[in-house]
């Protein structure tokens, strides 16, 4: 399991009052979000732990009503925004499905595949956060 000092007491504490049979599932991607850009933050919102680049949403989990998965969702934050010509990010990753061209989500089923998508998960991740420096 990763271990990260940056993790939210206020994510953690949510967490531990769900009693989510994903735990151990969400805490590793917690901490391989965490690791991939130490400017990321982590807090609740939504009802899941959600993470923001310069005070941006970025990325939420959905975690609820998921007993078999995990969900990591990558957008632009709460409002709605004028959709891009093109997708936010030029990643071709199998990983990635999109739901519009500023939206995207990965599902993981189980353990394994958190750990054996970390590196590419990382590159996304990167990838997703720089548009937001270039506004």
């Amino acid at each position: 399991m990763v271990k990260q000092s940056n993790k939210s007491s206020e994510v953690t504490e949510f967490l531990n009052q769900l009693s989510h049979p994903f735990r151990n599932e969400i805490e590793e991607l917690r901490g391989y979000i965490l690791a991939s850009n130490k400017d990321l933050t982590e807090n609740i919102k939504w009802n899941a732990p959600n993470y923001c680049f310069e005070n941006e949403d970025r990325m939420t989990m959905r975690i609820q009503p998921m007993t078999t998965k995990v969900q990591l969702i990558f957008h632009r934050g709460a409002k709605k925004q004028e959709q891009p010509k093109d997708r936010l990010i030029a990643n071709i990753s199998k990983m990635l499905v999109w739901k519009e061209n500023d939206r995207a989500i990965i599902t993981f089923k189980n353990f394994h595949e958190i750990e054996n998508g970390k590196d590419e998960l990382e590159k996304i991740i990167n990838e997703w956060i720089k548009p937001t420096k270039n506004k």
